[in-house]
């Protein structure tokens, strides 16, 4: 009487089922998963695929920073040197109200929810300016101090960097 013959999909060195390990891919390609282990008696496969996601989320976040408003800037500067003392100015009124950390900046509670501050409102120290959600957490800014509010230089849904100015309040 014959033996029966191992399967076809099996190498016979090792003993592993290649139908088993492709499967396991196939797995990880469907649901996103960077790794999975599976155990069977003695023996123990674990098949995982690399994740390079840092780079573009760095790319992502650093492009909105304001490559777009420093040549507008710059133009001006160049082409009139009197246009900087303006500038200078204006620093001075207000306070900048800056990012404690990355994020994305919402200027309302809710979709469809009035906005928290508009430009001219008066605003008292503690009060909710917005919000930055960062790492699903939605973390109240509130103004520093009293004031009017001169400038809103975020928009709705932007990513912001730690630092990057939010709005300026006189």
């Amino acid at each position: 009487m014959a033996e029966p013959k191992a399967p076809a999909s099996k190498d016979a060195s090792n003993g592993i089922d290649t139908r088993l390990v492709r499967k396991l891919a196939d797995i990880l390609a469907d649901t996103g998963l960077t790794e999975i282990e599976v155990e069977q008696g003695d023996l123990k496969i674990r098949v995982a695929r690399e994740v390079t996601v840092a780079p573009q989320q760095m790319t992502y976040a650093a492009a909105p920073v304001a490559p777009a408003p420093a040549p507008v800037a710059a133009a001006p500067a160049a082409a009139a040197p009197a246009a900087a003392p303006p500038a200078a100015e204006s620093a001075p009124r207000g306070e900048a109200v800056k990012s404690p950390m990355v994020g994305t900046v919402y200027l309302q509670a809710q979709p469809g929810s009035p906005s928290f501050i508009k430009v001219g409102d008066t605003v008292s120290a503690g009060q909710t300016l917005l919000i930055i959600e960062a790492m699903k957490t939605m973390n109240p800014i509130p103004a520093p101090a009293a004031g009017v509010v001169l400038q809103i230089l975020v928009e709705d849904g932007q990513p912001v960097e730690f630092g990057e100015p939010l709005v300026i309040v006189e």
